[in-house]
Parts: C-alpha cells; structure tokens; sequence
C-alpha cells in the first residue's frame, strides 16, 4: 500500500515541490494551505494521489478534519510535514512591530503546534513521520530577529518530539535550510537552494530505513 503524507504550506515553494516530489516517488498527499485556487491548481497537476484541503493552519478543527479525510481515502497517514511559516518585514528589536511579531510567533509556532497536535494520533497508529520546516537561522544568533528565535523553537521542540515519538516507534525530522528561492523573498534568489533542494532533504528523511532515526537535515546554498 502507498504511503500518506499531510503537507502544511503546500500551495507553493517548499511545500509543493515537497508534494511534487513525494507523489513521484509513489506517496500519496493531503495539501493544506490557505490559497484554494494554488491549491487545487496542484492537486490537479499531481492528480488521483493528491487531496486538497483549503483552511489556516490556526484552524486546529481544519486541521483535524483534513487529517480524517485524508486517512478515510487512503487508509492511513504514514507522515505529516508541518511546513507553513512567515518571516517578518522589519528586523531587530527596536525597530520591529509588534502585530507582525504576533503573526509570525502564532503561525511559526502555534500553527506547527497544531499540527503536530493533529497529526500524531494518525502517525501513532502508523508508526508514522514527524517533519517540521527548521531553518539556519534557528541555529545562530541574528541580531533582534524574532523569526530566527521561533525557528529556535522548531529546533528545540523536535528534539523534544523526537523523544516522546521514538517511545512507540515514530520518528521526528527538523528539517533547517538556508536561503531557499521561494515567494517568502520579494525578489529571485537564482544562486540559493531551491525549493526542490529542500523536498529532497525532506524525501531523504521519510524514506530513510526503518533503523536510520534521521533528527535533522541542514542544508546550504554552496557559496
């Protein structure tokens, strides 16, 4: 039988090349994203192993019922990847905004919580795949930046994940780039990773054997 994963942020960048990827390889995936019509545009484009399923992932109940339908079409869900985050406009302490910090600690944080939270009974009952989108910015100090302390977290909380999965045989993956060329950028960023760099680490760590506990994958443009 075919392997299931839920994708979070899967309209576009990282996410859908990570949806693309995945049902090449033979898995089938729920998309979950706010944008409906780039979402059903890629469901489309993957076809019968592709389920859409338009909501916010601060919709814990979306979330839920997502998780349900995809395991009542395909039978169960092996993994899920928590994906969807922001960035922030303005950088530092002093000179940021206080609303935009609000939206990037509840979607970077509490929607990853959320799903995760969504998830596990599915991927308990599988022996199933934990992915959370990390960053390189989760792993040094940038002056004031808010958003490379919530990246902290992600980094901090799969650990903390890792443990508690690995009790009844799960596994938990961060997975932390650098520079990804994605529409997170207002401009194309050629010389970074691309998106599809990213759906490789992401592939490397589900498919890796059953005895090959893959923690996290952290990955750089070269240069």
């Amino acid at each position: 039988m075919s392997k299931t994963l839920f994708i979070t942020g899967a309209s576009s960048g990282i996410g859908a090349a990570t949806a693309r990827a995945a049902a090449e390889t033979g898995w089938n995936v729920g998309l979950f994203a706010r944008s409906e019509d780039k979402l059903n545009a890629l469901a489309d484009e993957i076809g019968d192993q592709a389920l859409a399923f338009p909501g916010d992932v601060m919709d814990f109940d979306a979330q839920k019922d997502a998780l349900a339908k995809l395991k009542d079409k395909f039978g169960e869900v092996n993994a899920a990847y928590a994906n969807a985050g922001k960035g922030t406009d303005t950088f530092g302490a002093e000179e940021g905004d206080l609303d935009e910090w609000d939206s990037v600690v509840d979607l970077n944080i509490k929607g990853l919580l959320r799903t995760v939270k969504a998830a596990l009974p599915h991927l308990h009952a599988s022996k199933g795949h934990m992915v959370l989108t990390g960053s390189a910015a989760g792993r040094v100090h940038l002056p004031g930046s808010v958003y490379g302390a919530t990246k902290w977290f992600v980094h901090g909380y799969g650990g903390n994940l890792a443990e508690e999965m690995k009790e009844w045989g799960g596994r938990c993956t961060v997975i932390a780039p650098g520079m990804v060329n994605t529409p997170f950028f207002d401009e194309e960023k050629p010389d970074k990773l691309q998106p599809e760099d990213v759906a490789s680490a992401v592939m490397h760590a589900l498919n890796a054997s059953e005895q090959n506990d893959v923690r996290e994958v952290f990955l750089m443009p070269r240069g």
